[in-house]
């Protein structure tokens, strides 16, 4: 489900009672609520019924099958029982086409993206980068960080060539002063959705008291786009636990695409690069860009990530500049600079999540002094 609302979540079941208790004991949100283990649960006073809702919830919630929520869970049967089913019952009682029942019947997750065609600069390992260094960072020092791509393949017989990508993490430099706008506040559940302030600053308001992970979005109404931020949002536990912040930044500011891009694919702080700075710092100076024939449909690889990304059933459209491609950044606390880079080579080519929040976890493990 492409929701972050805790209320379509619960749907109609036996869980939508607990509502107010869950919003008091701060489970408010999708990514949170998810992440309840049995004791949790055991605090929470849950019934065995609920407690199965909940993780057939999860379970659905993961494959993009959440319209079947509150059906399966009026059968009173737990998950398990639900997976024996045949094709013919999830078929005829639950009206499942053949593809909701193959992401049905499949237990790994949809999502799972591997990191193993990754390419890399020349820094091998994390114990090589700045974070195994003994040396105290100083104001303008600069993260000897990781540059991370997917390979790109020839295309059209080897008459079109791969656009080539830097090999070396931006300086600091040239994202601190990067004028950005805030165009959505986080959403919390429970509030009313309010448009934030048209607020002006310099990025690296956006990092001096915690690290950030700053999204760098192609174009809104992209498929591939709204799930990579629905993948990564749906890490939000994960990162608040090593206290990180998600940021998605924009290069363009179409208002519309805004409020239906936010929160139902992204519930974070989303911004505007006023001038395509950070776009521009991902390309080492110059924005990246690619044409739709060329770009895309010449490009298996690409097509192997919008087929990926057709999956999940989110919805999209053809509004605003998608050629502009985009990446992530995660930047350190203060001025410790870039720990990480990864460049949209690709249409849709994903950041592998774990590899972030493993980068991640390693800022949290620095001792404070060295910030």
């Amino acid at each position: 489900m492409s929701s972050f609302s805790v209320e379509e979540f619960v749907g109609s079941g036996g869980l939508r009672e607990l509502i107010p208790k869950l919003l008091e004991e701060g489970w408010d949100d999708v990514p949170t609520l998810k992440m309840m283990n049995s004791e949790d649960m055991d605090a929470m006073k849950l019934t065995q019924q609920q407690k199965d809702a909940l993780k057939m919830r999860s379970y659905l919630h993961d494959r993009n099958l959440m319209q079947f929520a509150d059906k399966l869970e009026a059968t009173g049967k737990p998950l398990s029982q639900l997976l024996r089913l045949s094709t013919l019952d999830l078929s005829s009682e639950f009206d499942m086409r053949r593809a909701h029942i193959n992401r049905f019947s499949d237990s790994t997750t949809p999502y799972q993206v591997s990191a193993s065609s990754i390419r890399r600069n020349s820094i091998p390992s994390m114990s090589e980068s700045a974070y195994g260094s003994p040396h105290k960072i100083t104001v303008e020092y600069n993260f000897r960080g990781i540059v991370a791509a997917e390979p790109a393949p020839t295309r059209f017989c080897g008459c079109v060539q791969p656009s080539p990508v830097v090999d070396d993490v931006a300086p600091y430099s040239a994202i601190k002063n990067i004028s950005v706008q805030r165009l959505t506040q986080e959403y919390k559940i429970g509030k009313e959705k309010t448009k934030a302030p048209a607020t002006q600053m310099k990025a690296l308001e956006l990092w001096l008291d915690k690290p950030v992970v700053l999204f760098c979005i192609r174009r809104l109404g992209c498929i591939m786009c709204r799930a990579q931020a629905h993948l990564l949002y749906s890490r939000k536990p994960t990162f608040d636990a090593l206290g990180i912040q998600l940021v998605a930044v924009l290069h363009e500011h179409i208002e519309s695409e805004v409020k239906e891009f936010w929160p139902r694919y992204w519930g974070g702080v989303v911004m505007l690069d006023l001038n395509m700075d950070f776009f521009k710092a991902l390309g080492g100076g110059k924005l990246l860009k690619d044409k739709l024939i060329t770009g895309f449909f010449l490009n298996p690889r690409a097509i192997a990530n919008y087929r990926r990304a057709k999956a999940t059933g989110f919805e999209q459209n053809s509004k605003g500049d998608g050629e502009i491609k985009g990446g992530l950044f995660v930047v350190g606390r203060g001025n410790s600079g870039i720990a990480y880079q990864f460049i949209e080579r690709n249409f849709g080519d994903w950041p592998p999540i774990e590899e972030v929040v493993e980068i991640c976890t390693q800022l949290q493990r620095r001792p404070q002094d060295e910030v």
